[in-house]
């Protein structure tokens, strides 16, 4: 199905609400303004590395957003809830209203309520299970304690300096989308090891990557994140799908990590990492102190710069004295479970064309159904690229079909004597 060359009739309104609002956010950037100085970073690993531990001093630079906030909110009561494009913008317009107020109480405890609202609590249960991400969280960190020392053979030692990485996945880029339409770029003011827009992704300076990170960042970043918003910037309606709104983040991590999850990208230390962040969060909503969840993440043996780094992330924006956390790393285990979850449902619903959707924009689960209607008639563009293993729908789905039926197999009851005597 191809693009409308107008857009729709009936539609007009939605598609200026919607330039009204990638208006009103433009210049509501929330990692940015919870980031840290590189130079503080260096300063201080130097000193915890010596076991010289301080807390450190960060500042912020609090922003007014409130005539934005007012425009979102003049936006949410004209779009109404009565269509699902309303609906749409009604949300969307919500999640950066209360991302404005977060941001807007930056460096105080207060910054913690919105960011949970935002992002979820460690101890928030597991849709279609009576567990938590907390709970998760704990299984991966003793599974990854326990495989350790098994697997060490398996360790991969090929380092890549990110300049070495940066040639290497422009030149994947290139070769994938057919163009240079994504520039890769080395950042030494980056706190993560990348991030990624529509066109450019940006890596860490100064930081060794593994043949595993080259794998997980592009299928994560490049063939999720920017795939995403290349797609989400050709629709003819709804613009803003080409740009992560906060309500859409859950879907769009957790979409990502499960990329590197059905790719083969993701290995055990990746998923200890990403749990143990959420251990983290919890931690420190429960009153550790920055350098408290520093020291659990250099027990759990990450080097002092990645243990500072992880420590970094959970006080991103709020005091650094315990009992305040930012809730953002909560997303990735919970939105890998829930994005999980999702493909199952889709295909035991023969509805492979919905995963297909996810593709088309900065989506939430919660979109690709209620916004069937506009799929199915074209006012939402179908996604023009897609990751290469969703390119190939027969082998998803094999495997998905795999993962409904095993799922069924209640390992309680398996004991060894009896897999050894049935084959």
């Amino acid at each position: 199905m191809s693009v409308p060359a107008t857009i729709p009739a009936g539609l007009q309104r939605y598609a200026d609400l919607d330039q009204r609002l990638l208006a009103a956010v433009k210049g509501i950037r929330i990692l940015s303004s919870v980031a840290w100085p590189a130079s503080l970073e260096d300063r201080m690993i130097a000193a915890y590395a010596k076991g010289q531990f301080s807390l450190p001093e960060v500042s912020y630079q609090a922003p007014d957003f409130s005539a934005e906030r007012a425009e979102l909110a003049a936006i949410e009561r004209e779009a109404g809830y009565h269509d699902p494009m309303g609906e749409y913008l009604c949300r969307t317009a919500e999640s950066w209203r209360i991302a404005a107020e977060m941001l807007e109480a930056v460096g105080t405890s207060n910054v913690t309520a919105p960011s949970i609202v935002l992002y979820g609590r460690p101890g928030d249960v597991i849709p279609g299970s009576d567990r938590s991400n907390l709970d998760a969280a704990r299984y991966f960190v003793e599974l990854s304690d326990e495989l350790g020392s098994e697997m060490i053979a398996d360790d991969v030692s090929v380092n890549l300096t990110a300049e070495q990485l940066r040639a290497d996945l422009a030149k994947a880029l290139d070769d994938f989308f057919g163009e240079p339409i994504i520039s890769v770029e080395v950042d030494p003011e980056l706190t993560a090891k990348a991030a990624a827009g529509a066109t450019r992704i940006r890596l860490r300076g100064g930081t060794r990557f593994t043949e595993y990170d080259r794998h997980q960042l592009l299928a994560h970043e490049a063939l999720v994140h920017s795939l995403t918003a290349l797609n989400g910037r050709a629709q003819p309606v709804l613009a803003s799908l080409g740009r992560t709104s906060p309500r859409v983040t859950g879907t769009q991590e957790g979409l990502a990590v499960f990329a590197e999850l059905i790719s083969g990208a993701i290995d055990i230390s990746r998923l200890k990492r990403i749990s143990l962040r959420i251990l983290a969060i919890d931690m420190a909503l429960n009153g550790a102190d920055f350098v408290e969840v520093y020291q659990f993440f250099s027990h759990c043996g990450q080097s002092a710069a990645d243990s500072f780094h992880s420590a970094q992330r959970v006080f991103r924006g709020v005091p650094l004295t315990g009992g305040a956390a930012f809730a953002k790393d909560n997303v990735y285990l919970a939105g890998l479970l829930t994005v999980h979850t999702f493909f199952r449902w889709a295909l035991k619903q023969r509805r492979m064309d919905m995963l297909r959707h996810l593709f088309a924009g900065k989506l939430a689960l919660h979109d690709v159904i209620s916004l069937q209607p506009y799929f199915e008639s074209g006012a939402i563009a179908p996604p023009r690229w897609l990751p290469p293993w969703m390119q190939h729908v027969h082998g998803l789905a094999g495997k998905l079909a795999f993962s409904l039926f095993v799922n069924r197999i209640h390992m309680g009851k398996v004991q060894a004597e009896t897999l050894s005597l049935s084959l």
